[in-house]
């Protein structure tokens, strides 16, 4: 604040003295500070009133370590119990102060706040050009007993991954899924090129009456499950390497050719087993018009499912989380200290590329929208 002055060059912050010491935790214990007070002259122009400086190294409410206080409800997140932490880290940071259960319940607290606001957030600043959405069971409490957490995650056009919406409902039903898209679309959201999920969910619907232009792509994973339930065991082992042979194909040509393979072999014996693949051949085959190295994140739901993977290792331990709205903010604080984790899209430069509307062949650029065709190599 050094620059700050008046018309006669005088200062307007300057030190005066120092508060009373006070003790701050922090990852290497507990440390005494004396913070040096202030006198701050400044006069807000706008409204007329006094400005008072805040240290933005030690705000007068500080008593722990930003890294202390955010570490302390990601601790409870992935297993450590509430009354744990005073035995667990008393010798570690010196101190038990701060680490009562009452403590890390009021940290806690702020996950609802920070769930309701992400539940509201401004979308148009978002271009998510790949969508998926699927419902997870979890341990939790929610709703009613046969409710489920439904998940929208998408891939921006710089082909990192993030987190759309993620609420409580049913996993099959319309009317649980309908609000998702809408809700999405009214926060300003841009409706995604491709869409991936389980072919039951309720989800289809509300994305053609919202985002019609978005095209459909089943989840091989789903699909392999449903197919094999169709068919005895002792077919299931065949009929699976069967499957694979089509979603691992070279190209859309070569997966055709796997799936009359597939007809021929097994669609005498059990038709439907073999019409689960047939009404859905396309949306199964989406993923073929598409960049190569983006088929594999594209053709299942996996990013989603290895996400509460290690959700599903804490809500084990909670054994439930009281209310819906905790259970819920629980979830979402957990993928959200994952989301740091997650990495971008195979190729993420051709993300961009999608969206502009180029086009692909055999998984290669063959033409962009304002260039002539690239000519295809034999």
């Amino acid at each position: 604040m050094a620059d700050e002055r008046d018309e006669k060059g005088h200062r307007l912050v300057v030190r005066n003295g120092y508060h009373q010491p006070r003790k701050v935790t922090t990852a290497a214990g507990v440390v005494e500070v004396k913070a040096p007070r202030v006198n701050d002259r400044r006069v807000d122009e706008e409204t007329g009133e006094r400005k008072r400086f805040s240290s933005a190294i030690l705000p007068p409410w500080c008593r722990k370590s930003p890294k202390i206080s955010e570490v302390l409800p990601l601790l409870y997140l992935h297993g450590l119990s509430r009354g744990d932490f005073v035995p667990a880290l008393e010798q570690f940071l010196g101190s038990s102060a701060g680490l009562s259960p009452a403590t890390v319940t009021r940290l806690t607290q702020q996950w609802r706040t920070d769930h309701q606001a992400f539940g509201e957030r401004d979308l148009s600043g978002s271009d998510y050009v790949y969508v998926w959405a699927d419902g997870i069971h979890l341990r939790i409490r929610l709703r009613e007993a046969n409710s489920c957490v439904l998940v929208l995650m998408g891939v921006r056009a710089d082909g990192t991954k993030e987190l759309i919406a993620m609420s409580d409902g049913y996993r099959e039903s319309a009317d649980s899924w309908g609000d998702r898209p809408r809700d999405c679309a009214r926060r300003g959201m841009r409706g995604p090129v491709l869409a991936v999920g389980d072919g039951a969910l309720g989800f289809w619907r509300a994305l053609g009456e919202v985002f019609p232009e978005a095209r459909d792509q089943r989840c091989w994973v789903h699909k392999i499950a449903n197919t094999l339930d169709a068919l005895p065991k002792s077919a299931q082992p065949g009929a699976k390497k069967g499957l694979q042979e089509i979603y691992h194909a070279e190209d859309r040509d070569h997966a055709l050719l796997a799936v009359a393979a597939f007809e021929k072999t097994y669609g005498t014996k059990f038709p439907k087993a073999v019409k689960k693949i047939n009404d859905d051949v396309d949306e199964l085959l989406a993923f073929y018009d598409f960049p190569a190295e983006h088929w594999i994140h594209l053709r299942t739901t996996h990013p989603i499912e290895s996400t509460f993977a290690t959700v599903r290792l804490r809500t084990k331990v909670t054994k439930g989380a009281g209310s819906a709205a905790a259970a819920l903010a629980m979830v979402f604080k957990l993928v959200e200290s994952a989301q740091a984790r997650w990495r971008a899209v195979n190729a993420p430069h051709l993300v961009v590329l999608v969206r502009a509307g180029a086009r692909f062949e055999r998984g290669h650029l063959v033409g962009r929208p304002d260039e002539d065709p690239v000519p295809t190599v034999a």
